[in-house]
């Protein structure tokens, strides 16, 4: 029985209970943050909670904790949950108040959180690569805030799944944005070697925590890199595509639409990276 936090209180998951009037439930007015945990110690915790901070003000519900509060509370729901890797979900929704589109007045925000066992890709996923398809983004023009209302990228995940496939890679005026749950990376072959590209930070994109460490370690180790809009047509001609996030760190995707990416392979510029981000997580997992 794991035990989670609820408005100030750690308690066993099964009893915890918020109003039916919560704005969270009633229409999905929240935000959420997501945050790995490795050998018991929260992974980039001041970006994630600057993340939290500015979806919080995006949506303008009052941010209920200073950072030291958060850090208490997230560290004392790891340690009650146990040692070794773990992924910690946050969530701070408006509260509850009487059902009206009309924003009330002096919220209480209603604070949930949880730990739950972080489980790594498999070997073998991450020796054939994953199946990914392209999807028009069928989402709202603010995807940088870490909304809890995600129904539409339920949809188009589960229109992957589908399909055979793991992921679905989201396509907006003919560019490729993210995956429905991820970022996006792709190596085009250019001389000398291949450059790594990411669509730049914006609106149509979640800002995400390890999309930045990924370009922080392309950067410290010499790899080719940049933020650039990439078209649909060209995601055809790339030799590496991946998708990443906190809980899938990095996963190749081998397979789009139906076709090979390159050789059909993981390629070496992901053997590479990572390689990079194993090493950044085990020294923290080394304290």
């Amino acid at each position: 029985m794991s035990i989670v936090h609820l408005n100030g209180q750690n308690l066993p998951a099964e009893k915890a209970c918020v109003p039916v009037l919560d704005r969270g439930f009633i229409f999905g007015d929240g935000v959420y943050e997501m945050i790995p945990v490795f050998g018991g110690r929260p992974f980039r915790l001041t970006e994630h909670l600057q993340r939290l901070e500015n979806s919080l003000d995006e949506v303008r519900i009052p941010n209920p904790h200073t950072r030291e509060k958060w850090a208490a509370l997230i560290q004392t729901l790891i340690d009650e949950n146990g040692d070794g890797d773990q992924s910690l979900y946050l969530q701070v929704t408006r509260g509850p108040a009487a059902r009206d589109h009309a924003l009330p007045e002096n919220p209480a925000p209603t604070v949930f959180a949880m730990s739950n066992p972080l489980h790594p890709a498999t070997t073998e996923t991450l020796a054939q690569g994953i199946k990914a398809i392209t999807l028009d983004d069928i989402r709202w023009a603010r995807c940088h805030i870490k909304a809890i209302s995600l129904l539409p990228n339920i949809l188009l995940r589960q229109t992957a799944l589908d399909a055979g496939a793991a992921e679905a890679i989201l396509i907006r005026d003919g560019y490729a944005t993210e995956g429905a749950a991820s970022n996006l990376f792709v190596v085009f072959d250019e001389k000398p070697a291949g450059v790594l590209i990411t669509p730049p930070k914006g609106p149509r994109l979640l800002p995400g925590i390890t999309r930045d460490v990924i370009l922080e370690l392309a950067e410290a180790h010499g790899i080719d890199h940049r933020e650039a809009d990439i078209r649909h047509e060209d995601l055809a001609r790339a030799s590496e595509i991946w998708v990443t996030s906190s809980t899938k760190e990095i996963l190749p995707v081998t397979t789009l639409d139906g076709e090979p990416v390159g050789d059909g392979k993981p390629g070496p510029v992901f053997r590479r990276m990572y390689a990079l981000y194993q090493a950044n997580k085990a020294r923290l997992q080394a304290g």
